[in-house]
């Protein structure tokens, strides 16, 4: 069975409201914090890697050494990470937290943990379990289509 037309852009109209809700609210918490979405970005990269040179954080990213490179100075320039020596290559530096940065990025691992508390903790595991299938479903299609280029 295939789903109607009007049903389908109901679904789309929904998902995009559920984009269009998370983005505004992502936006506000970063503004309130003094990151912008390409710093938060860089700091949730930089929480997985640990210190890192910034020609790996840039391949992390997936931007160019000068695109890391105004990252990286904006998220210095407002004391969430510093460059620090590189113990065995005196000519590179490593991206490392401050504690502001640390203490950030575990606020914002937290904040994830209890959105996702509030917006599924009380879903009947059954239409958790469809739910999360279905967006399986569509995130192989946007990714199949997008690869398509």
């Amino acid at each position: 069975m295939t789903t109607k037309p009007e049903a389908a852009q109901d679904a789309l109209n929904k998902l995009l409201q559920v984009v269009t809700l998370l983005n505004e609210d992502m936006r506000q918490d970063f503004e309130r914090r003094g990151l912008t979405p390409a710093r938060t970005h860089a700091l949730w990269v930089l929480a997985e890697l640990g210190p890192s040179p910034q020609r790996a954080l840039a391949q992390a990213l997936g931007v160019t050494a000068r695109n890391v490179t105004g990252i990286v100075d904006g998220l210095v320039e407002t004391g969430f990470v510093t460059r620090e020596p590189h113990p065995g290559d005196r000519r590179a530096t490593l991206v490392t937290f401050t504690d502001k940065g640390a203490h950030t990025v575990h606020h914002l691992q937290e904040s994830q943990r209890t959105l996702a508390v509030q917006l599924f903790g009380q879903m009947p595991a059954e239409r958790f379990s469809a739910f999360v299938n279905g967006m399986d479903d569509v995130l192989q299609v946007i990714q199949r289509e997008l690869a398509k280029g």
